[in-house]
């Protein structure tokens, strides 16, 4: 019997012992430091949205809509679930494109959205003035957050749950790289084969005490109930004023109002305040005011009443607004259900069922990358970061989010070495995976400050600009966020053949372009591998994978006589790319450039210093990546600069790999897609064994159904993700990554699209599809090879 302790007996700790409690094999105990429901959960607002911006995020969402009035009947107790219907109001005219990319995500998924005008926001009462649209969803419902946990309760304390209330967790018990139990604080040990931290504010010092990443702040988070209104209706629909922070919604005649604060106020939920059961702050009317204005602009009628209530309460958010869920890649059996920025009531059912599942079956049962705790920088949880993100991860719920947005608060995380040297030639820094990289590179003072835009991108002539040197010259690009892992030892090659698709018993100096599975098939990670030595290798993945690769690399070396060593920061790598990098290269350096094969390394010199040069490249032209040690990088950087190479951006750098078909880690590839589907089946080597092999052969034999096809837009429509593909009226799949190609001028994008058993490529091409973007249909044309340089030639030249 598998020994689990949920830490935490709010919402998600409750909905996640209901869950596991379904599963025979586990002993489940959960500990309430004061009594359940005491923290967040009492005070929540309960309204249940069940559209969300992603596929996964939906799912999660649309389950408790499914499961909260289930749990009536199999508790007996009331969950105050009732279905109120709601309006998603837009009152900025390029809110509307987010409402129509989320309707038709939501359709996809079986709800029922519809777009309308002002005029179909049908509510008494409510003065639509300067309101430009809405999305109605007539599954938005509200559940009263304290009666659905003691039917959390009732049902796992029935199923044999194990809940323990006043019973205070003073720490993680750890062996080696595995939790072990906890201890009270009254000194008595729980063993534990795995533990659940849910205890939402309250978590990040237990994982701080254990060395576990949790970039997760408490602030003061505030509604208001008003006095009776006479002539609601009933039930009263939910409100978002989005472009306003503020939702309204009803609650037995009187409305609750809410907001998502700017510059929200941090409270410190281990401080004096802390430990108080059923918490409540003093009220804010300074803080609360412009929302209060909101709602009386929305609803006048709030003019004739009084408030009965101002809540006050403790909420945790976190850095980038999106909920921390699954094993920390620190510690083994340690999963982490927290930082529901304020959706945590709702987000009891779906997370305690993936959860659940995790947590039973080894891996979670959707590819939950988004909201994996594994893409947390560790840096992001230092106190003074978390704080500063405050200003505005509150108010990013409700915000506005245009597309490639940057954040503002707590930015300057991680910098490169040669973070100075990309500002002197003009960068425009953004945030990708937590490091400062260029977007563009600004000439002047008006390409520096661009507006956001639902349409066509300002920078994209600048991207334009930066990949039209490659055609005759050099670009550089910073790469140095890559993901570096060294991997040595007698089993470095044993290891690396049984986690990887290609083999990597090759020459010294060969680098190979590999993917890695999961046991299901579905591909955790695509990686470049370089021979450097008999039994030792590099191992390079994505920026935003580095966390959850380690652990996984880690996870997976049980057994191997191996030492896995993150090298990430101990280099800095540029990446030397256009038709005139071979001899710019060969101008700075003795070495051989010519008779230099594509995919291989060696150690060269340049400008005086040493580094390695490996032939690959992203954006599919003639390039080597330069792996510099740090002490010499900007000397290196600086003598390719005065040999008359030019910076190229990440955005650039984007508009090109498009072009060229390649993938990328987290959007066109998943845990969920296996190679066949991806159209990676050239990274496979059959006559060896790897991990998830099995499952290759069966998909192989039975025939793939999905692929990974690439699309031309004539239209040129803005393409992100999550688009619905469609067919003959018909979806048959989603966009999974989209831009507008820096070379070529078109617009493309990845889709992973429904296929017959042994369709080939050409068949699929012949189809006729449209991606439907934010309320148009548009032509697209599926490709059989990619726009730019289909054969290779630049890029093996």
């Amino acid at each position: 019997m598998r020994k689990i302790v949920i830490i935490g007996g709010g919402a998600v700790g409750l909905g996640l012992a209901y869950h596991l409690t379904r599963n025979e094999t586990v002993a489940v105990t959960l500990l309430e430091r004061n009594t359940l429901t005491s923290g967040t959960s009492w005070h929540a607002a309960g309204i249940v949205g069940p559209l969300r911006a992603t596929p996964n995020a939906t799912r999660l969402a649309m389950y408790a809509g499914e499961l909260f009035p289930r749990l009536e009947a199999e508790s007996g107790l009331s969950t105050g679930y009732r279905r109120t219907g709601g309006f998603w109001l837009a009152r900025d005219p390029a809110r509307m494109d987010e409402l129509h990319r989320i309707a038709a995500l939501g359709r996809h998924f079986g709800l029922h959205p519809a777009i309308t005008g002002p005029e179909g926001v049908a509510v008494p009462g409510l003065d639509l003035t300067g309101v430009v649209g809405a999305m109605a969803v007539e599954e938005d419902a509200n559940v009263n957050p304290v009666d659905l946990c003691m039917a959390y309760a009732r049902q796992a304390k029935a199923r044999g749950a194990v809940i323990r209330e006043n019973a205070r967790v003073a720490r993680l018990l750890t062996e080696g790289n595995r939790v072990c139990g906890v201890e009270m604080a009254d000194g008595e040990v729980i063993p534990a084969d795995q533990v659940a931290l849910c205890a939402g504010a309250w978590s990040k010092r237990l994982a701080d005490q254990a060395g576990v990443t949790l970039p997760l702040q408490a602030v003061e988070h505030m509604y208001v109930v008003t006095e009776p209104m006479p002539g609601l209706p009933h039930p009263f629909p939910v409100l978002r004023d989005l472009d306003r922070g503020i939702y309204v919604k009803g609650d037995a005649g009187k409305l609750v109002i809410g907001g998502f604060e700017p510059r929200a106020k941090c409270w410190d939920a281990w401080g004096p305040e802390g430990d108080r059961p059923f918490l409540a702050m003093p009220e804010d009317w300074e803080q609360f005011t412009p929302f209060m204005e909101a709602a009386l602009e929305l609803v006048p009628g709030l003019a004739q009443v009084g408030i009965q209530h101002f809540m006050n309460g403790p909420e945790s958010f976190t850095t980038d607004s999106r909920m921390l869920l699954g094993e920390t890649p620190e510690l083994d059996g340690l999963f982490v259900a927290a930082g529901m920025n304020s959706v945590g009531v709702m987000s009891s059912a779906g997370v305690g069922r993936v959860l659940a599942d995790w947590m039973i079956d080894g891996h979670p049962p959707i590819d939950l990358w988004e909201v994996d705790i594994a893409r947390a920088d560790p840096l992001a949880a230092a106190a003074a970061h978390v704080e500063a993100r405050m200003e505005e991860a509150v108010a990013d719920v409700f915000a506005l989010h245009w597309p490639f947005k940057q954040p503002k608060a707590g930015r300057g995380l991680r910098k490169s070495v040669l973070h100075e040297e990309w500002a002197k030639a003009g960068a425009v820094f953004g945030l990708t995976a937590g490091w400062e990289r260029g977007l563009w590179y600004a000439q002047d003072a008006a390409e520096r400050d661009l507006p956001w835009s639902v349409g066509d991108q300002p920078w994209y002539p600048i991207a334009v600009r930066e990949a039209s040197v490659m055609q005759s010259g050099t670009v550089l690009l910073d790469l140095s966020p890559f993901g570096k892992f060294d991997i040595s030892g007698p089993d470095a090659l044993a290891f690396l053949q049984h986690v990887a698709t290609a083999n990597l018993d090759v020459p010294l100096g060969q680098a190979v372009y590999t993917v890695l599975l999961n046991a299901r098939g579905g591909i955790e990670a695509d990686v470049t591998i370089r021979r450097d030595g008999r039994d030792c290798f590099r191992l390079v993945s994505g920026a935003a994978t580095r966390w959850r690769d380690g652990a996984w690399l880690r996870r997976r070396a049980a057994g191997f006589d191996v030492k896995i060593v993150d090298a990430t920061e101990a280099e800095a790598v540029v990446g030397v790319m256009g038709a005139g990098s071979r001899d710019l290269l060969a101008r700075l350096s003795f070495d051989d450039w010519q008779a230099f094969p594509f995919s291989t390394a060696r150690q060269v010199t340049l400008a005086g210093r040493a580094c390695l040069a490996q032939r690959v490249s992203f954006v599919g032209e003639l390039g080597w990546e330069l792996y510099i040690p740090v002490a010499g990088a900007a000397e290196v950087f600086r003598a390719l600069v005065a040999a008359g190479a030019r910076p190229m951006g990440h955005y650039a750098l984007d508009a090109c790999r498009i072009e060229k078909g390649f993938r990328h880690m987290g959007h066109d590839l998943g845990q969920d897609i296996s190679p066949l589907e991806a159209g990676l089946g050239f990274t496979i080597d059959w006559s060896k064994d790897f991990l998830g092999k099995s499952a290759l052969l069966a998909q192989r034999a039975a025939g793939v159904r999905r692929r990974l096809v690439l699309f031309d837009l004539p239209d040129h429509p803005l393409v992100l993700h999550d688009e619905p593909i469609r067919e003959g009226g018909r979806v048959v799949g989603l966009t999974t990554s989209g831009a507008r190609g820096a070379r070529t001028g078109k617009t493309l994008a990845l889709g992973l699209v429904e296929i017959a058993p042994g369709e080939d490529a050409m068949a699929t091409a012949a189809r006729n599809f449209s991606i439907e973007i934010a309320g148009k249909h548009y032509a697209a044309t599926a490709l059989v090879r990619p726009p730019f340089d289909p054969a290779g030639k630049r890029m093996k030249a």
